[in-house]
C-alpha cells in the first residue's frame, strides 16, 4: 500500500497526519493495537504530541481549561508549559567521545541507505531512533529531525546530517541521545534548563541554551517546522480531510473545557471522523466512544440546524 498523507485534525484543531489505526475497537481497558507500520508513518502520527504537548497531560483524562485559539483562523496559539519545572535530572555516568566530522560521517553511513549511500531512509531512521533512545510513540524524532534540518519525514540526507552533526558537534549515538532528550525535557516536558559548564560539554548547547533563554520562542520553532514536515511539498496548506472536524472543533472552543487528550480519545478521534458523517449517519451510542465525542453528538443532535437536516 502507497505511504499516502491523509491530514486530520486534533481536538485542538492542529493538523497531523492520519497513522495506520486499527478500527472498530472501542474498548476503554487497555492500549488500542496498531498495526505494524512504516517510521514514516509513524513519525507523522506525532506531530500531534510535538505541536499540542503541555507537560505530564499525555496520561490525564480530559482536563478542563479552554484551549485558546485565534478566532480568525481557529488554530490554536502556541504557548509553551507553563507548570512548575520540577528539579534538574541527575547526570549520567556515560563518557561522550570528542566530536570529529570523520566520527558524524562514519555514524551517518551506518544508518545510510543500502542503495542510497547519501540519505538515511525509513528503515535507518527508525534504527537509529531506536539506538538512540527515540520511541516512534514520542516527540524525540521529530525534535531530531528538526535538529537536522530534514525536509522530509523519516529521512536525513548526507547534506543535512553533516551540517546538523557539525552546529550540534556531535558524532555518536549517545551526544544524539543526549542533546534531543535535553530538547524534549525543555520543550516538551517543561523541565529546568540543564546547567552546563561552557568547557568540556558533551556537545555544543548553543542552540539549546537559546531556546532555554526565550521557551516561547523555542517551542513556536519546533511547532513551525512540525507544520512544514507534515503538509506537502506542493502545497500551503494541510487539508482538513473531514467534514465532520470542523464541528468538533466549534464545540470544543464553544464549550471552552477541554484541554488535553488521552490516548483512548487520541485513536478514537480518526475512526470517528472516517465512520460518522455531518448528519451523524454511522454513530452507534452503544459503541464505547470517548465522552468527549458522546457529548459532541448530544450537542449536535439538539442544535437547530441538526433538526432540520433531520427533518
Amino acid at each position: 500500500m502507497p505511504l499516502l498523507q491523509s491530514p486530520v485534525c486534533n481536538p485542538a484543531g492542529v493538523p497531523i497526519i492520519e497513522y495506520d489505526y486499527v478500527k472498530n475497537l472501542h474498548s476503554d481497558d487497555g492500549p488500542t493495537p496498531i498495526r505494524k507500520t512504516s517510521p514514516i508513518k509513524a513519525s507523522r502520527a506525532l506531530l500531534l504530541r510535538v505541536v499540542c504537548s503541555q507537560p505530564n497531560l499525555g496520561r490525564q483524562e480530559i482536563a478542563s481549561n479552554h484551549v485558546p485559539t485565534n478566532h480568525q483562523n481557529h488554530q490554536p496559539v502556541v504557548e509553551p508549559p507553563s507548570n512548575p519545572p520540577p528539579p534538574p535530572a541527575k547526570k549520567s555516568n556515560t563518557k561522550y567521545e570528542t566530536f570529529t566530522p570523520q566520527r558524524a560521517s562514519e555514524l551517518f553511513k551506518k544508518y545510510a541507505d543500502n542503495d542510497d549511500a547519501d540519505v538515511i531512509g525509513p528503515e535507518g531512521f527508525e534504527q537509529l531512533c531506536t539506538d538512540a533512545n527515540m520511541p516512534l510513540d514520542g516527540p524525540r524524532p521529530i525534535i531530531f529531525a528538526w535538529q537536522m534540518g530534514a525536509k522530509d519525514m523519516a529521512k536525513v540526507t548526507k547534506d543535512e546530517w553533516t551540517k546538523g552533526t557539525s552546529q550540534l558537534k556531535i558524532s555518536s549515538v549517545p551526544q544524539i541521545e543526549l542533546a534531543i532528550s535535553e530538547l524534549d525535557d525543555l520543550l516538551i516536558q517543561g523541565k529546568a534548563p540543564v546547567r552546563a559548564a561552557p568547557k568540556n560539554q558533551e556537545y555544543d548547547r548553543s542552540s539549546y541554551f537559546s531556546y532555554s533563554a526565550d521557551v516561547k520562542s523555542g517551542f513556536s520553532k519546533l511547532y513551525s517546522y512540525a507544520f512544514a514536515l507534515a503538509k506537502p511539498e506542493a502545497s500551503r496548506n494541510i487539508d482538513m480531510e473531514y467534514p465532520i472536524m470542523k464541528e468538533i472543533i466549534d464545540f470544543i472552543n464553544e464549550k471552552g473545557t477541554y484541554k488535553a487528550t488521552n490516548k483512548d480519545l487520541w485513536t478514537m478521534m480518526l475512526e470517528f471522523c472516517e465512520t460518522v458523517t455531518p448528519n451523524l449517519q454511522g454513530y452507534d451510542p452503544d459503541a464505547a466512544w470517548p465522552t468527549l465525542l458522546d457529548d459532541f453528538v448530544a450537542w449536535k443532535t439538539a442544535s437547530p440546524d441538526t433538526e432540520q437536516t433531520a427533518n
